[in-house]
């Protein structure tokens, strides 16, 4: 098995008045290269905050995340932040697009914030295989939203991360849509190699997936 993150022990209490909240409760946890895996849960259960620590968006009460043999969180904020840039591509419910750049120039915003030059070739064939080379020019305002999720995974793509982390990334969008955007997901595993981390309360995606972890008041449990 080839893995590509490791969590170790990792635990986050958060505390709601006299309540403690348990949202990772001292969880271990391998996620293999190149595979889709799913996590499920009810709201509350801790999926996204597992998830923001996978990719250096919060950091824990205590334990270790490996990503590449490497254990983000003895990172320094500034490092930890070059390395999700170059390391790990985000896609979140709500598309997180710049309203006034068009298609190309979100996808490549993030290139540029890290000082890398954009190769306009590779970019040219994410925007072809994701169906939007015709939409380079385009505003947010003028796509629909499984365009601008597109848009999002491309951005994502776009600095060839390790791997993708997606939090309820089809939350937002229509059935149809939903389906066209999951098949696009599903391709970034299989034709590009892609290791991708989702969350999903959809029963329907999480059976797409190559793993699904099941995660009940911080605790993690592998269901296949």
């Amino acid at each position: 098995m080839h893995k590509i993150v490791e969590i170790k022990d990792l635990v986050k209490y958060y505390q709601t008045g006299e309540n403690v909240v348990k949202a990772v409760d001292h969880t271990n946890l391998v996620i293999e290269r190149g595979k889709f895996t799913a996590i499920v849960g009810r709201s509350g259960s801790g999926k996204s905050t597992l998830l923001h620590i996978m990719g250096g968006l919060d950091r824990p009460d205590s334990g270790e995340v490996w990503i590449n043999g490497k254990n983000i969180l003895e990172l320094k904020d500034n490092a930890l932040a070059k390395f999700r840039r170059r390391k790990i591509g985000f896609v979140f419910q709500d598309f997180n697009l710049i309203p006034s750049l068009n298609v190309w120039e979100n996808v490549v915003l993030p290139l540029g914030l890290d000082g890398r030059k954009v190769n306009e070739q590779e970019i040219m064939q994410i925007l072809e295989k994701i169906g939007l080379a015709d939409k380079r020019d385009a505003m947010p305002s003028t796509l629909s939203g499984g365009q601008k999720q597109r848009t999002a995974i491309a951005r994502a793509l776009a600095g060839a991360p390790s791997i993708i982390l997606a939090d309820e990334p089809t939350g937002n969008l229509d059935s149809q849509t939903e389906l066209e955007v999951m098949n696009f997901f599903k391709r970034c595993v299989s034709d590009m190699g892609q290791t991708l981390v989702m969350i999903t309360h959809d029963e329907t995606i999480a059976q797409m997936a190559d793993e699904v972890i099941l995660i009940e008041d911080g605790k993690v449990e592998v269901r296949s």
